[in-house]
């Protein structure tokens, strides 16, 4: 009931969040309009998306209702994948629906004092992260009553730990389709900003030498649509499945651990309390004006680091009246706490511009494009190094403070539910962390407008440090995402090889490395990561290729375009980059959904095991690789454009705008989706358990 209630008020505060958003003024009417055109662009967007989406979600439900009747599936499990993947996009509606609501509100407040431009900013980007933590716990709190209800007197079981087995079991199905609805969220939405980004960028920028967000530019509109299709529908929908996936995989393990009903409630009061932690957190979030960029950062960090401690104190009241006698799980949660503000301080410390690494990145400028390049990619390899560490200490400790011990079954699955445990309490606070990564793209949007529509320089230099600040916390963003789905992964597996026992408890796992099966899972499941991004980033070239000619095309035969006599065709750059962002993700989403099920039909259960390692292992170091060189690449553009080597439009400029250009599909569309990767796989690997035992050839 508590986790119900916890539902209701994060639903309820962003509803006020909304209203009072709704109810800051607009501006002038030239406001006015551009946002209208991006919010028309952004509708055309999802409606077309959900067509698509809706038609493989019907497909899927058929497969999963064929194989449920057959018997290799619980019955319920298709309707869960429904809900999952409905409540995933509901989320990543609703939340853009009020990121191209309070745009130019944003810019409109940012003309009366940059603190009114960040809270109002700041306010859009909290309605997405509570209504992201809101849907997620209302779909636990429904599977959980009516599986309840349904074993308690439609198919009566008078065990409670069988009860608890069966509840558990099933929840964690509708995890895929939150998953598959994350994946087409963050890959079609990341091949549309991205493509259109980078044609606004080569051919506005870099050949015909005008400024960003400058209207004379068709794609600009595109660009300001894809910000929120990109890292607010897309962003939402991930971190919405990371966030389910981490408290029902937690949930199943704590039945394999022996900790029955009570192991079961502490994920779930972990995230319910985690409403009303993040939301003490929002009203600590404010500046002053002239704030430097160190200040705006600490502003929002006061909020995240307030909701963290508050967690952590409330936590240990929890674990001591639930599981008195397992008081180490509280240092699990510690553990998940401290391990989300370091993945964030070091994805930062390598983004930033405020830091050594970027501002050594902007300097490599000096020698061209190539040396840019080069130091991007090396910043990126280097920045892999902590986030591994910080993860794996995470895994240790909280692993053995819950009183894991690899000498007996009971002993080692209570290590894996504190492993479980630390993921949810790193999401514990998303409501706050996912509203300090909505506000981005709002801002950037802001900015935007205010540039085309002609507001003073006092404006656009306060929208421009509210999207700098904005860029910083995005990457800040992903790194946080990417690291709290590799614990989510982890716990994933576990729960994997926990469903696999539960199904058929005569199976014996070979996980020895020796093991065929296992060595050539490994190897497949370190390749899909590249694979994957590879596909991704070639979609972004193929669509962005589309624009650059668009683009030319434009300039060349509307007269008047360059000079600004004459009024471009924004619609057309919109419409190309939705039909090539759906037609390209295709490939990138039924690789995602296929190959594990065929590892599991010819390696089997031991080979699957391998296989979710190798993705887990090679995508986050991927995934986190590839953010920070893309995010390092666009600040260092930025640090140039505040004034730095030359300023804009000198040669160092040029060169780190060709960075920023290769950095845009790393940060936005490849590395991010590469974090839905290893939960999705985890989740189809759990869902096509049953399938996978009938049917092996090894």
């Amino acid at each position: 009931m508590f986790v119900a209630a916890g539902s209701i008020i994060s639903l309820v505060f962003a509803w006020i969040m909304f209203s009072r958003v709704k109810s800051q003024p607009e501006g002038t009417q030239k406001m006015i309009n551009i946002a209208n055109a991006i919010r028309k662009g952004a509708d055309a967007y999802l409606k077309r998306q959900y067509k698509g989406v809706g038609l493989f979600f019907g497909i899927v439900f058929v497969v999963l209702f064929v194989l449920s009747f057959l018997g290799y599936l619980n019955h319920f499990v298709p309707f869960a994948f429904l809900t999952g993947g409905f409540f995933s996009a509901l989320s990543g509606f609703i939340g853009m629906k009020t990121a191209t609501m309070a745009n130019d509100r944003t810019a409109c407040a940012a003309q009366k004092s940059l603190n009114q431009g960040l809270r109002v900013a700041f306010s859009a980007g909290s309605v997405m992260g509570f209504v992201v933590v809101g849907l997620g716990l209302l779909d636990l709190s429904i599977w959980y009553f009516f599986l309840r209800y349904w074993y308690s007197n439609i198919e009566v079981i008078t065990s409670e730990s069988l009860m608890i087995q069966n509840i558990t079991s099933n929840m964690l199905t509708f995890g895929m389709g939150a998953s598959c609805m994350a994946l087409f969220a963050r890959v079609g939405g990341g091949i549309f900003t991205k493509a259109a980004d980078v044609g606004a960028d080569l051919v506005g920028k870099v050949e015909a030498g005008i400024p960003e967000d400058d209207p004379r530019n068709p794609a600009v509109i595109a660009d300001n649509v894809g910000d929120n299709v990109g890292d607010v529908a897309g962003m939402g929908a991930d971190l919405y499945e990371s966030y389910v996936g981490s408290i029902v995989s937690t949930s199943a393990l704590a039945v394999s651990a022996g900790l029955g009903m009570k192991g079961m409630a502490v994920p779930m009061l972990l995230a319910a309390l985690g409403v009303i932690a993040s939301i003490i957190g929002t009203f600590f979030v404010k500046t002053q004006e002239n704030a430097t960029q160190k200040m705006l950062l600490k502003s929002l960090r006061v909020g995240t680091y307030i909701s963290a401690v508050l967690i952590a104190i409330i936590s240990y009241f929890v674990i001591r009246y639930l599981l008195s006698e397992y008081i180490g799980v509280f240092y699990g949660v510690i553990a998940g706490l401290v391990a989300g503000a370091l993945i964030g301080f070091t994805t930062e410390y390598y983004t930033s511009d405020t830091y050594n690494p970027t501002k050594a990145l902007s300097k490599t400028s000096s020698t061209g494009p190539a040396t840019v390049i080069i130091g991007g990619l090396s910043l990126g390899m280097i920045s892999t190094v902590w986030p591994v560490i910080i993860v794996s200490t995470t895994v240790l400790v909280s692993f053995f403070a819950c009183g894991g011990n690899v000498d007996t079954v009971l002993s080692f699955n209570r290590g894996l539910y504190g492993i479980g445990v630390a993921a949810v309490s790193m999401l514990s606070t998303l409501g706050i962390t996912l509203a300090t990564d909505a506000y981005g793209p709002i801002a950037d949007n802001a900015g935007g407008i205010a540039e085309m529509s002609g507001l003073g320089e006092e404006v656009r230099e306060r929208t421009d440090a509210l999207d700098s600040l904005g860029n910083t916390t995005a990457a800040t963003g992903k790194g946080f995402a990417i690291g709290s789905a590799a614990l989510t992964a982890l716990a994933l597996i576990a729960a994997y090889i926990s469903e696999i026992k539960t199904l058929s408890p005569s199976i014996n796992f070979n996980l020895n490395i020796t093991n065929p099966p296992v060595l050539v899972g490994l190897f497949i499941g370190a390749m899909i990561p590249f694979l994957f991004a590879a596909l991704t980033m070639e979609a972004v070239g193929k669509a962005a290729q589309s624009i650059v000619h668009e683009v030319r095309r434009q300039f060349k035969s509307i007269k008047g375009l360059l000079e600004g006599t004459a009024e471009p065709n924004y619609e057309s750059c919109v419409d190309l980059c939705t039909r090539s962002s759906q037609q390209l993700m295709i490939l990138p989403a039924i690789l995602a959904v296929v190959v594990p099920v065929l590892v599991g039909l010819i390696l089997g259960v031991n080979g699957v095991a391998g296989f979710l390692a190798g993705t887990t292992i090679t995508g986050f170091a991927l995934a986190i690789m590839m953010a920070n060189s893309g995010g390092a690449w666009d600040n260092a553009k930025k640090h140039i454009e505040a004034g730095n080597l030359g300023g804009k439009g000198s040669e160092c400029h040029k060169a780190a705008v060709v960075g920023d250009t290769v950095g845009d599909p790393f940060k936005d569309t490849s590395g991010p989706a590469i974090n839905i990767l290893i939960k999705l796989t985890s989740m189809v690997a759990i869902v096509f358990a049953g399938l996978t035992i009938a049917f092996h050839l090894f």
